[in-house]
């Protein structure tokens, strides 16, 4: 039976598929501006231009990166308690869209996030 990874280590992990995710996601966004795709085009040819746009096809693998990641985290810790971190990256996706992406973010998302924040500071203390 394998041992189990050390607390410090699953939360670097854990943090490691979180960042992955979050700008897997930014740079699917940013891809998507150039080549973007509608519900009726996901049938059609047009998805191999669009998943082979060089963002979006960076953000699929960085999306991966994060998964395998992910299952390292989920053969070492409770899900209740590693799932609620992945809420960590909505913050990193917010702040970084505003920074990166130029998004306007309003008082109720930062709101949002320090209520994100409060949350995973609870779940992390358990």
């Amino acid at each position: 039976m394998m041992k189990k990874m050390a607390t410090v280590n699953v939360i670097i992990l854990l943090l490691m598929s979180v960042m992955l995710g979050a700008f897997g996601q930014l740079s699917m966004k940013k891809g998507l501006k150039n080549k973007p795709i509608q519900i009726n085009e996901l049938a059609s040819l047009k998805i191999f231009n669009t998943v082979f746009e060089p963002n979006v096809f960076l953000g699929i693998l960085l999306y991966i990166g994060a998964t395998l990641i992910w299952l390292v985290v989920l053969s070492n810790a409770e899900l209740s308690y590693a799932y609620p971190l992945i809420a960590l990256g909505y913050i990193v996706t917010t702040v970084f869209s505003y920074i990166y992406l130029g998004e306007n973010i309003v008082l109720y998302r930062w709101l949002g996030i320090i209520l994100i924040v409060i949350g995973a500071i609870l779940i992390g203390r358990t």
